[in-house]
């Protein structure tokens, strides 16, 4: 065995390499992260770990915008196991196809539960709290969603009393996962 391919097989975090967002090879970490074998996840649209087809086409069309810039990708955001559990996930991607990012790249997938439990919220509740968690305002989540700053404001009103939090500081702290 190779030992790029030890490195790959044995990293402390979950990769994959896609094609076009289908799994063509992931390590043993990817695999106890998302529940199964190394083997069940070959060939396998990326798609089915995620908790809705809408995020998935959601978060990808955000991807796809930042990677055409810089070849790069990066979020937090909730995915789902194989025995439909979800979970909050750190996702890192680098094309190795700059004029068709998607084509193949070499992605990363962290699980974040420890550090962040997760709340029950609404579609739209984990849309507001993933761009909170990236530092815009109420009146950019609004642009970016295509709603008012101050549905925005509602929204967050409903995060803050979710997770019990006094402000918004604190929200993204726990958010994020950081220690209070």
């Amino acid at each position: 065995m190779q030992i790029t391919d030890l490195a790959f097989d044995y990293a402390p975090v979950g990769l994959v390499v896609l094609e076009n967002r289908i799994i063509r090879r992931c390590n043993r970490q990817f695999a106890a992260t998302f529940g199964g074998e190394v083997s069940e996840f070959t060939d396998v649209p990326l798609a089915h770990y995620y908790p809705s087809i809408e995020d998935y086409s959601r978060i990808g069309a955000r991807a796809l915008d930042a990677m055409r810039d810089t070849g790069r990708y990066t979020d937090e955001r909730i995915m789902k196991r194989s025995d439909g559990t979800l979970f909050w996930c750190r996702t890192r991607g680098q094309s190795l196809t700059p004029d068709d990012p998607f084509q193949r790249g070499i992605w990363s997938f962290t699980d974040l539960s420890d550090e962040r439990p997760l709340v029950e919220l609404t579609h739209r509740e984990r849309e507001v709290a993933i761009l909170t968690c990236r530092g815009l305002t109420s009146k950019e989540i609004g642009l970016e969603l295509g709603l008012s700053y101050r549905t925005i404001e509602v929204y967050r009103a409903r995060l803050l009393e979710k997770f019990q939090a006094r402000k918004l500081a604190e929200l993204v702290a726990k958010l994020s996962g950081m220690p209070l």
